[in-house]
């Protein structure tokens, strides 16, 4: 059997976006809640699902169609007609005015050859990108010739209509009838399916027998909700049972996704089923599948297909193709990159490496407890980097802890038996130990002989060849080996001398004097030292600024402290990029209530009489004592630098060597086995100060973040800034779930959770600017394109204050981009309401990216409420991990919940700016990313429109919801003769109603005008 493989590059090359999804919705159209159980049984007739979930759809498009809508049609003579199209009576024609042609001027339904959603033909990219929102733009081929009729409707929904409405046509259906007669084979199943599971043969099915049915038809819905739809089914005089028509609609109604089944339509030439030919055309049209073999198709309607008659005929029906997309076989998430897919055979600089800060640590920073068990499962999660704050304890045992603090202490010795035993379970590739030296000589000693003893072999790293371009060996060459980050003695110091000097100032674990809680006073005791922690987490708590929405258990810092005496404003412009939350905390008030927290610390530090030392390595000085009292480490204060020893047992094996804030002038050259640690406040100004000289040291040597002092909440900072300058280590409290730790897993899932990722090659030669408006001038750019489909069982927030009894959910999908600055942005759909089972969106997200490789795609589903919004779910996912096609996005941590959507991604080769997304469609609550410059340019763009087009009114928005966006520009009713027309649609000259931007959508529209009022073709580049 021939291979199938997925081409799962989403950079080869530009790709036409794929249209043959059909739309699947109308906004308009109710979905069932509790309030339709009162239906007539009439409506509830053997077939729920057809009544509800078709028939109401197929009546409505109909309907609405032969009502006719407003478009304007665009024609290859570089101009666009506003026409009145409508279906004609019969359901057998489409027809428009006014035209000279009169009766003649209509396309036969049977002539249809294709529904093409957005802006996909050859007339549509004469319109400069931007024109036209792309939800409310379609084609329709027709004819031996495949014409095409590209139209552009008012709104999105009235676009959707009528795709829907056409392809149901395509496919003979009309009414109710003509779809009844297409589930004759899933009925006959249906038949034998009941006959088995009613044990009794009474005729009839209850509750129980109903759940044992669906656990073996593997369909897995709340108890809850099938209670509910098994209510509603029960139409009869015999309540609390189904019979067989009750089944049937009970099962399509529950089963059943109106999304899918349009989409099979489409490649089953409109059967009721796809065959091995239909299939195969599907996996490699939009799954982008190569390679699909005849035997491969049978393979899958053999492994889903679940109806015996199909099977025998080796067809796909709807459930069996329900079944495929559902499975792991449809998920968004490329299959390939669960395992090691990445070059692992570069020095270690050219890579993004997992890891840890205070591993040992279960909750905050001052009164937690310490635990060996943290460093097993962070590095079975794939961190390959943790960290050993390392003290003199007693009976001259070095200890593992947070100093100054109530953290509880654990055994150095522990800690690395823990290490070794779990080091590399998940994956063979290289440890790093960034061990925090505050021990004694006889101590260092001691850490000594346990790292030798315990780790042995793994140890064993200098034998290893190192690149030749003097810079680390490959994660491949050091698999199996651990490699000790330290301080190291300088080799000026005689090689028989056992201990010597070191400097002190590059330590990377500096701690506020705010923030400690024995800062030396070893009188004290436990309950005092309590007290004062408790007071000075009460102090920071009233400072404090909920910052993430997403996960108000994940704590950030809104306002970090200035490095010395640095310049305040210097921090400003990146404040926003400090914290862990993107702009979820202007979002809106929330549910959510009686919950305490301790987010951000103010920028206002105590002052103390102790002498602050300016340093330009780090934030503070540290005390030299541990608050255990027993440190015996000598440490030498002088007004220029504070040193300590060093025993040359540890110093030997130390591997990567542990500096301080590089100096960019003095570092060139330099060896590339130094390691430079980093508060994030640091690393910051470094970053705006220096910011190519940044990136092009970590060209060469390794760079450790690590979260400012004032987190000791123990919350985390946004990372991608970091990564973006090419930084390797950025360390991440892993105790801390929230968003920055789904950032980070996304990040590292790409390959495999190996803990390794290499960097795009411009980030690892040559120079780069991360900031830059154009960072990668020359270079082709990346538009993706999502269509949010649908929503399957989406779950209540968390925290509802009404839990499973509340109302239901309002939902909407937002979808943020995270990477370079200039590709930072966020989009969402509009809010549907009291729909979390089977929510239809429907709507086209367009973004352009400039460096696709380092971007994250953050899926967020959100329930909408007049007073804000509550987060229901999310899905991170890097942009290289997904695969193009209808795929299902399933929601972190949740079985069920997912969103359906189809992924493309095309090469923007033109000079006019890329479509830039719809920006402010259908928000309630609009809302700008502080990063998302790119839309504030656009929102505030002047129109280049002078007159208003025609438009119908609206139907008005539910609960509250502002009126949809026009997809394109406003008319107004021309006064004059429309009734001359030339002699062929072809001539069309008569004179339309002046087209022209209203203002009121935020992408750029550019349009020129003709001197009859059509629409023009701008050839000049969009207005930036």
């Amino acid at each position: 059997m021939d291979t199938v493989s997925l081409n799962t590059s989403l950079f080869s090359g530009s790709q036409s976006i794929s249209t043959d999804s059909p739309s699947l919705s109308m906004r308009s159209v109710s979905f069932i809640n509790d309030t339709d159980s009162s239906r007539s049984s009439t409506l509830l007739h053997w077939n729920f699902f057809l009544a509800a979930n078709y028939i109401s759809v197929v009546e409505k498009c109909m309907s609405s169609m032969q009502t006719g809508t407003q478009m304007v049609k665009l024609r290859g003579g570089s101009k666009g007609l506003v026409r009145f199209f409508y279906l004609d009576e019969h359901k057998s024609c489409i027809r428009w005015r006014p035209s000279r042609k009169n009766e003649k001027a209509k396309i036969s339904i049977d002539s249809i050859r294709e529904v093409s959603e957005g802006k996909q033909s050859e007339i549509f990219q004469r319109y400069a990108d931007g024109s036209f929102d792309p939800n409310c733009c379609f084609s329709i081929y027709y004819g031996e010739h495949m014409e095409s009729l590209d139209l552009v409707s008012g709104t999105g929904e009235e676009a959707r209509t009528w795709i829907t409405g056409l392809k149901y046509l395509m496919a003979g259906i009309s009414d109710e009838d003509s779809l009844a007669k297409r589930q004759r084979t899933r009925d006959q199943w249906l038949k034998q399916t009941f006959t088995e599971a009613d044990k009794n043969g009474d005729g009839c099915l209850s509750i129980s027998e109903v759940l044992q049915l669906l656990h073996k038809l593997n369909v897995n819905l709340p108890r809850q909700k099938v209670k509910q739809m098994f209510k509603e089914a029960d139409t009869d005089d015999n309540q609390g049972t189904l019979g067989f028509e009750e089944f049937c609609s009970f099962y399509k109604m529950m089963s059943t996704r109106r999304d899918l089944y349009l989409l099979m339509l489409t490649y089953s030439n409109h059967k009721d089923h796809l065959d091995t030919d239909d299939l195969k055309r599907f996996l490699e049209t939009e799954q982008k599948m190569t390679n699909v073999s005849k035997e491969h198709c049978l393979e899958i309607v053999a492994k889903f297909e679940p109806c015996p008659e199909n099977q025998t005929l080796c067809v796909l029906g709807i459930d069996g193709f329900t079944n495929y997309m559902r499975s792991p076989a449809g998920d968004i998430f490329n299959p390939e990159h669960y395992e090691v897919n990445q070059d692992m055979t570069q020095p270690l600089s050219n890579y993004f490496i997992a890891s840890s800060h205070n591993t040992y640590l279960m909750g905050d920073q001052l009164m937690s407890q310490s635990r060996v068990d943290m460093y097993a499962w962070v590095l079975q999660a794939g961190c390959r980097c943790v960290e050993v704050d390392c003290w003199d304890g007693q009976d001259g045992e070095p200890i593992v802890h947070h100093g100054y603090t109530l953290t509880s202490k654990i055994l150095f010795k522990d800690v690395i038996e823990t290490i070794n035993k779990y080091a590399f379970i998940k994956t063979q590739f290289p440890v790093i130990l960034s061990i925090e030296n505050h021990c004694s000589v006889p101590q260092q000693k001691k850490m000594a002989q346990y790292l030798t003893e315990v780790l042995g072999d793994k140890l064993d790293v200098f034998s290893i060849p190192a690149d030749p371009s003097g810079l680390l060996p490959s994660p491949e060459a050091l698999k199996g080996k651990i490699l000790i980050k330290g301080k190291k003695l300088p080799p000026n110091i005689d090689e028989n001398a056992e201990e010597g000097d070191v400097s002190d100032e590059d330590s990377a674990d500096e701690m506020e004097d705010d923030c400690k809680l024995m800062n030396g006073d070893t009188s004290m005791n436990r309950k005092q030292a309590e007290n004062v922690a408790k007071k000075k987490l009460d102090n920071l708590m009233k400072e404090s600024k909920i910052r993430d929405r997403e996960d108000p258990d994940s704590f950030t810092i809104a306002a970090l402290p200035p490095t010395g005496k640095a310049d305040k404003s210097a921090l400003k412009g990146k404040a926003e990029d400090s914290t862990d939350t993107g702009d979820e905390a202007n979002a809106g008030g929330s549910k959510r209530q009686g919950r305490s927290f301790m987010g951000s610390f103010s920028k206002r530090k105590k002052k103390t009489s102790k002498l602050r030392k300016s340093s330009s390595f780090e934030d503070t000085d540290t005390d030299p004592e541990s608050s255990s009292g027993a440190s015996k480490a000598a440490v030498h204060h002088s007004r220029k630098k504070k040193t300590m020893k060093l025993s040359r047992a540890l110093s030997d094996l130390v591997y990567t060597k542990s500096v301080g804030t590089p100096d960019f002038e003095a570092q060139v050259g330099s060896s590339g086995w130094q390691v430079s640690s980093m508060s994030e406040t640091k690393a910051h100004q470094v970053m705006q100060q220096k910011t190519v000289q940044f990136m092009r040291f970590n060209q060469r040597q390794l760079s450790r973040i690590y979260p400012s002092p004032y987190r000791v909440d123990s919350s985390n900072f946004n990372p991608q800034p970091f990564w973006s300058a090419g930084c390797h280590l950025v360390a991440l409290n892993y105790q801390t779930e929230g968003r920055v730790l789904q950032l980070n897993r996304a990040k590292f899932y790409c390959n495999g959770n190996c803990g390794y990722i290499l960097k795009p090659a411009c980030m690892c030669e040559g120079s780069f600017n991360p900031v830059a408006e154009d960072p990668l001038p020359g270079r082709l750019k990346k538009q993706l394109v999502l269509k949010i489909i649908s929503g399957q069982q989406l779950p209540k927030p968390k925290d509802s204050m009404l839990g499973d009894r509340g109302e239901i959910i309002d939902p909407f999908v937002e979808v943020e981009i995270i990477g370079l600055p200039v590709d930072c942005c966020k989009e969402q759909t509009r809010v549907v309401d009291d729909n979390g089972f089977n929510p239809m969106w429907e709507e086209t997200l367009v973004f352009t990216l400039h460096m696709p490789e380092i971007a994250l795609i953050r899926f967020l589903v959100w329930d909408h409420d007049p007073i804000g919004q509550d987060f229901i779910g999310q899905r991170t996912i890097a942009f290289n991990s997904m695969i193009p096609g209808y795929r299902h996005v399933y929601l972190e941590g949740m079985e069920e919940a997912s969103i359906f959507v189809h992924v493309a991604v095309n090469d923007i080769t033109s000079k006019v700016r890329a479509v830039s997304g719809i920006k402010g469609l259908f928000h309630r609550n609009p809302k700008q990313s502080s990063l998302d410059s790119h839309a504030a340019a656009l929102l505030n763009r002047k129109s280049t429109f002078g007159a208003h087009l025609l438009r119908r009114t609206a139907s008005a928005p539910t609960k509250g919801q502002p009126k949809v966006k026009r997809g394109f520009p406003e008319i107004s009713i021309d006064t004059k003769d429309c009734s001359s027309e030339g002699a062929s649609e072809e001539r069309e000259s008569e004179e339309g109603p002046p087209i022209h931007h209203n203002g009121d959508t935020a992408s750029a529209k550019s349009w020129g005008h003709g001197t009859n009022g059509q629409l023009h073709p701008d050839d000049s580049k969009v207005q930036n």
